[in-house]
């Protein structure tokens, strides 16, 4: 049985490349599922658990488990979060257009919106990456929120993965339906490293 570090006879990669494969077939089965926008924190709920499994106990990340694991996370829970998740987004996105829309002392609101905006995206990204999240996001979410003051380094290096996929996916558009792949991935590596 090879390593983590040997490669199989005949095998071109490696198993660093299988993971790597892995993480960008799971962004892009999350991606998909995020589309009707309600199921997004479900759908990177179950993308951070599946990749935990494949790092962990080397389980396979394949279609059809992602589904299976989507379709029995899938609840009213996850659907009211998602549906918390979208308002705060609209809520986020008109204070910005305030603000660019000549609002008085915008100056220091923009910063301070994306402080905030920065922040939530952490703490609803840490979320998503505990198992708490599969049976309460309330528990989730604080736990979350205390862990993301708490250990402000995984908060940066989470808000640095973050913004990193938002450069690639604004450099090339279509990369859009990988990132979720690496933020689950840097999500649940943050919440077991730092």
């Amino acid at each position: 049985m090879a390593t983590a570090t040997q490669r199989e006879p005949g095998e071109l990669f490696g198993p660093r490349f299988a993971l790597f494969a892995d993480v960008l077939a799971v962004g892009l089965a999350t991606a998909a599922a995020s589309l009707p926008l309600v199921t997004a924190p479900a759908a990177m709920s179950t993308a951070c658990a599946v990749l935990d499994r494949r790092v962990r106990q080397d389980a396979p990340a394949t279609a059809g488990g992602y589904l299976r694991a989507l379709r029995a996370r899938l609840r009213t829970g996850d659907l009211l979060a998602g549906a918390g998740t979208l308002a705060g987004g609209a809520l986020l996105l008109f204070n910005a257009l305030a603000a660019g829309a000549g609002l008085p002392g915008a100056v220091v609101f923009r910063p301070a919106l994306l402080a905030v905006g920065g922040l939530l995206t952490v703490v609803l990204l840490l979320a998503c990456a505990r198992p708490e999240s599969a049976t309460s996001w309330r528990a989730a979410l604080r736990s979350a929120a205390y862990d993301a003051v708490r250990r402000p380094r995984a908060s940066v290096v989470l808000l640095l993965a973050v913004a990193t996929a938002a450069v690639c996916a604004w450099a090339y558009p279509p990369l859009v339906f990988l990132v979720p792949g690496p933020l689950a991935i840097a999500a649940r590596a943050t919440e077991h490293h730092l």
